[in-house]
């Protein structure tokens, strides 16, 4: 999606972020403008659309937020609590539930606050500290866990922002 700024990459480094977080911060902020501008001005009914068997991109949005704060915890260190388990399972059922694009956009503008809060209180003394992921308590550190947040951030901002493209594609009238 075109805005007049150019990418957050190009607009300098984020105050607060260390400097092996920034691209992690960029990409975070990237997605987060990327997916406000593609899903702008849909109705509940496209959220909720899905063309030719297509992943609704409501489904993505919600995701992004779940995901992202799930890996956010795992790179603290920390286990997922119960709210966080409830979101999990709730996120399976989101289709039959269609919140608003409103409501979805809301909760992944505040995640997005959260990591960059996150990165900016992370030191990068810290990016090699061992890190366990999930029941199986699978390996990884915290820069792989901050990377991996931001990289899967981007994916599924690519997701909606075709979508969006695709679900006004076949719901909107065309222009004269």
């Amino acid at each position: 999606m075109s805005t007049p700024l150019p990418e957050p990459w190009l607009r300098g480094p984020l105050p607060g972020i260390p400097a092996l977080l920034q691209p992690a911060a960029h990409a975070f902020v990237m997605a987060r403008e990327d997916v406000e501008a593609a899903v702008r001005g849909l109705s509940v009914e496209q959220a909720w659309v899905s063309p030719s068997g297509v992943t609704p991109l409501g489904f993505h949005v919600a995701h992004l937020s779940g995901s992202t704060d799930r890996l956010l915890t795992y790179a603290r260190g920390d286990r997922l609590d119960a709210a966080q388990k409830a979101a999990l399972v709730r996120e399976g059922g989101l289709t039959a539930e269609r919140p608003s694009i409103e409501s979805l956009l809301t909760d992944w503008q505040a995640t997005v606050d959260r990591a960059l809060a996150q990165l900016a209180a992370t030191p990068e003394t810290a990016l090699g500290d061992a890190r366990a992921v999930g029941r199986a308590q699978l390996p990884s550190t915290v820069l792989g866990l901050l990377f991996h947040a931001a990289e899967h951030a981007s994916r599924h901002t690519g997701q909606i922002v075709t979508t969006a493209r695709l679900v006004r594609a076949l719901t909107e009238a065309p222009r004269p």
